[in-house]
């Protein structure tokens, strides 16, 4: 804060005046003071005058005092203790507003002296007969927590605010509840909240009659609690829903919120279900109605809820519709929406709609418009020929970013629909000239290269942007390079001198590696096997999804538990936005019971009804919802019920190193002028390592060493230079270690975790591809929580599973599971069956995917057997391979 010091003068005026024995001059030169204090003036030095003020019976005069002691108290704690005994005094005042305004006061003081001073005064407070006393007590519990939270626990301060959930009055217990959970905030794994359905009544009562604030405090509360079954969850639903109707736009997100994570667990075949799914529209709607910063954030958190149920919205697009006095932000956001909501039934509506916004005046919002005609198309499929047909005429208004914008969505409906819209190139063909965006350009360019064979003069228009080359951006260059060579293997006796001349542009005449480099791939590629190069460029592409944007699942099953926060703003988990340890706990939907049950052969890891396990004692209450289905080999006589059942205590013990693969050659001397690379890949401390060898068996010294990946899989790259310190001399041998990270650029790879790359000396560019373990990608953190591995196993298709066989395999399952567990592949479970070891295990990719896997050891027998399940079961094989390298060696 910015201070200005007070002259001398002025500070003894106020000095004398606060020592006067008139009561009005007194309060007249503390008001002066406080105003002083306001526009950042100091008047430290008037402590212990205004502090002699404390003692009066106004209670004006007593507010602007403590006003004054919350400002100062910091800067001047020794001072600040002559306060303490009227603190004291002033918490047994008969008047509750002054006792009330003693106990805020000190909560405020953020002073460690003065604490321990407070705790007497602050423990009757909590216990006062008024009730406005004891919810701003309870408030003052959280911020001494804040300050010395070992001193509130040795108190009793915790146990007392517990207490507090049971009181009479609704705004003590709407205090108590967000005292708690500000303090379980901060300590995530204190179970203050201990939740039950005795407590869980009396917030609910108390929802009722508190404040709109105090209805926000318990709601988000609610939200926090695992109910037992599903009716149960319909209980509180039904006694949530009247806050919906409510006036605060925050009450009714929280009420949301609420909702939308107790529907989880309702059976969708059950009445109630869609009765509550008919009752969340209208409050919705309703918040659309506000002013646009709260539009905004209302549709923000109506993106989420779309995603996660469509159906609650279905029948509103209307409401989705722009006006024309929107603001840009606003509009955007219901553009969004109208996309996620369109369907068969709506789509010739909001065609209609989206073509009237491409005629507007903000080129923003008119760009957006035309991209969302080109979503619409791949959302809905039955209505691409219309989409087709509406961007053809806005390409005929010739209006320059409408035409490019147009394109661009086009060239993704070819990839969507190929062989089905071609018929409009030559229209696009047309507008060539008037394309000056990079985007526009690249698009173009890719049409012309992809359908070449049905363009006749498809020469002559890549050869006329092959004139201004070096003017135009990478992302065109690269284009144009892949096109032409396109062009080429479709008609090479026309353009044999086309490709050459881009050929040299790219690796002659450019200083960009990427565009050099994809240069001499494809010019050896054509040198050496014009055969492969077919292969290769003109490889079948896969179809592009309908809903690119979509937030991931988990993620977005954290942000619907936020909903209402800012988190549900930003569509960013709590830990991406707060700083240390605070909001960072991560959240789940409870897993949905109903009556569906998936019929899975008994080969695999089937599944059964929960049956009577949903109320069994051993869940505990933090755990949510047993899930409808659960491993059938996991249906054996369970003792003490789930508890047993999860019982890792059966010798499962501490895990080994990680398995890291032998070297091999990658890079023959004979292929690479005397340069012979051999490697292999480790993960240590969380950090992937590339590990390589580097020998010189050419005559000549080698140096300037450079490494660069080609697009993979999962986004690996080099996390900086390759690190080859001094020359490397003739038969000279060195290790170096590369680190790798994992947020480059993707491209799916055959097979998946193939990696080419390319190293640099300063004799010449050499490319090798290598394969690297994916146990390098399995993260730290990917042990999951038993609960979740339960609903999560039953929640991926079972056409997503696969079996598998590891064969001559001579460990038993305690230390399989320390081997695995050591490549970040985790035990869950373990349960023995008929003389059979079951590990239940889960896994972590680097990418966020989770992959969950049985395995079956049979005392005995060598031979295991591996069940994988993925919502990518493409990475099933893999993960198959890395766990028999690592069991094998």
């Amino acid at each position: 804060m910015l201070c200005f010091h007070v002259c001398a003068g002025e500070i003894f005026e106020l000095k004398a005046e606060l020592n006067s024995d008139k009561k009005e001059k007194k309060k007249e030169a503390v008001k002066k003071v406080i105003a002083s204090m306001t526009v950042g003036k100091d008047v430290s030095a008037l402590f212990p005058d205004v502090v002699n003020c404390m003692q009066t019976d106004n209670l004006e005069l007593k507010k602007l005092v403590y006003l004054y002691l919350m400002n100062y108290a910091k800067s001047q704690p020794d001072m600040a203790i002559m306060a303490v005994n009227t603190f004291v005094k002033d918490c047994e005042d008969p008047n509750p507003l002054i006792r009330a305004l003693a106990v805020r006061t000190m909560g405020c003081i953020r002073v460690d002296k003065i604490t321990e001073y407070l705790c007497e005064p602050l423990r009757k407070c909590l216990k006062d007969e008024d009730p406005y006393v004891r919810k701003t007590a309870a408030v003052c519990v959280a911020k001494l927590h804040d300050i010395n939270a070992q001193l509130v626990e040795d108190q009793g301060f915790l146990d007392t605010l517990k207490d507090l959930i049971s009181d009479s009055n609704p705004m003590v217990v709407a205090n108590a509840v967000a005292a708690l959970s500000e303090i379980a905030e901060s300590h995530p794994n204190s179970n203050l909240l201990d939740l039950n359905p005795q407590s869980i009544n009396k917030l609910l009562t108390a929802l009722n009659e508190c404040t709109e604030w105090g209805q926000i405090f318990i709601l988000d509360c609610l939200a926090n609690y695992a109910p037992r079954d599903d009716r149960e969850s319909q209980s509180i639903c039904e006694r949530v829903t009247p806050r919906l109707s409510h006036a605060n736009s925050a009450v009714v997100l929280s009420a949301v919120k609420v909702l939308m994570k107790f529907m989880e667990m309702l059976p969708k075949d059950l009445d109630y279900y869609g009765t509550l799914l008919k009752k969340l529209a209208p409050p919705l709607v309703t918040l659309l109605s506000a002013e646009p910063e709260l539009q905004y954030v209302a549709l923000r958190n109506i993106n989420l809820i779309v995603q996660k149920r469509p159906e609650i919205l279905k029948h509103e697009m209307k409401v989705f519709f722009v006006k024309y006095n929107d603001p840009i932000y606003v509009k955007l956001e219901k553009l969004d929406i109208m996309i996620r909501l369109a369907s068969q039934a709506n789509i010739a509506q909001v065609l209609a709609e989206l073509k009237e916004y491409a005629t507007e005046v903000d080129v923003d919002f008119v760009r957006k418009a035309v991209r969302a005609i080109g979503r619409c198309a791949i959302k809905v499929e039955q209505s691409a020929e219309r989409c087709v047909s509406t961007l053809l005429d806005l390409i005929q208004t010739k209006v320059n970013y409408v035409v490019q914008e147009a394109i661009v969505v086009i060239k993704d409906i070819f990839r969507k629909y190929p062989n089905k819209y071609e018929s409009v190139i030559a229209t696009l063909c047309e507008n060539l000239d008037s394309l000056d965006e990079p985007e526009a350009r690249a698009a173009m360019i890719w049409i012309v290269g992809e359908y070449a064979e049905r363009i006749d003069n498809a020469d002559e228009l890549l050869e006329s942007f092959l004139e201004g080359f070096h003017d135009e951006s990478t992302q065109v260059q690269l284009q144009l390079l892949t096109a032409i060579v396109k062009l080429f293997l479709k008609k090479p006796t026309e353009t044999q001198e086309l490709v050459q001349q881009v050929l040299s542009l790219a690796t002659q005449d450019s200083d960009n590696p990427d565009l050099r480099d994809r240069g001499y791939i494809y010019w050896r590629l054509l040198s050496t096997d014009p055969v492969a190069a077919k292969e290769v460029v003109l490889a079948e592409k896969p179809l592009i999804s309908e809903e690119t944007d979509l937030i991931e699942p988990t993620l977005l099953e954290e942000l619907i538990c936020h909903i209402g926060t800012l988190a549900s703003v930003y569509h960013k988990p709590p830990s991406a936005f707060v700083e240390g340890s605070r909001g960072v706990m991560h959240k789940r939907l409870p897993a949905r019971t109903g009556s569906l049950v998936s019929v899975i052969p008994s080969h695999t890891l089937s599944f059964f009804l929960g049956g009577d396990i949903g109320g069994s004692a051993a869940m505990g209450a933090g755990f949510g919802a047993v899930p409808a289905v659960m491993p059938a080999s996991l249906n054996a006589p369970m003792g003490g019920g789930l508890g047993d059942l999860f019982d890792l205590g059966g010798g499962v013990g501490m895990p080994l190193g990680a398995y890291i693969p032998p070297k091999t050659v990658w890079l023959p001397a004979m292929k690479a002028k005397g340069l012979e690379i051999s490697g292999t890949f480790a993960r240590r401390a969380g950090v992937i390592q590339m590990e390589l060898t580097l020998t010189n068996k050419a005559m000549s010294v080698m140096t300037d060493f450079a490494i660069q990946f080609n697009r993979n899989s999962f986004g690996l790259a080099p996390a900086g230079p390759l690190q080859v310190l001094s020359p490397l001399s003739p038969n000279q041998t060195i290790e170096v270690s590369l680190p790798l990270s994992t947020v480059g650029p993707v491209m799916k790879m055959e097979p998946l975790n193939n990696l080419q790359v390319a190293v640099k000396n300063n004799i010449d560019v050499f490319y090798f591809s290598c394969q690297y373990p994916i146990s390098m990608l399995f993260v730290e953190d990917g042990k999951m929580e038993r609960q979740v591995f339960l609903a999560t196993w039953k929640d991926i298709p079972n056409e997503n599973e696969s079996q598998f066989q590891i064969k001559d395999c001579h460990l038993n399952s305690d230390a399989a599971s320390n081997k695995l567990q050591a490549s970040n592949i985790f035990t869950i479970a373990k349960r023995t069956v008929e003389g059979q070891d079951m590990l239940y295990m889960s896994i972590k990719l680097s990418n966020g995917i989770w992959v969950l896997a049985e395995l079956r050891v049979q005392t005995g027998n060598p031979n295991y057997t591996i069940s994988v399940k993925c919502r990518a079961p493409e990475v099933s094989q893999c993960v198959f391979q890395c766990c028999e390298a690592v069991l094998k060696n």
